[in-house]
């Protein structure tokens, strides 16, 4: 597996967890059940995470297409 797909695959999962985690704070916060105040900087982490996974993926065509000598118009 090389390095473009281990991140492509890192981002998807992460992205899942994400989700998870805060639907899970929704759900309890529905309920009515009050939570610690560090479960709400719980999705923080992956959220950051996903930013600098997200980055990495947006730049991946820009950098290839500029080690590769082709300009776009």
């Amino acid at each position: 597996m090389n390095w473009n797909t281990w991140i492509r695959q890192f981002h998807r999962w992460l992205s899942m967890i994400f989700t998870a985690v805060v639907a899970a704070i929704f759900i309890t916060l529905g309920v009515g059940v009050e939570s610690a105040y560090w479960v709400y900087l719980m999705p923080l982490i992956p959220l950051g995470l996903l930013m600098l996974s997200g980055l990495y993926l947006f730049a991946l065509p820009y950098a290839t297409r500029w080690r590769s000598g082709r300009r776009t118009a």
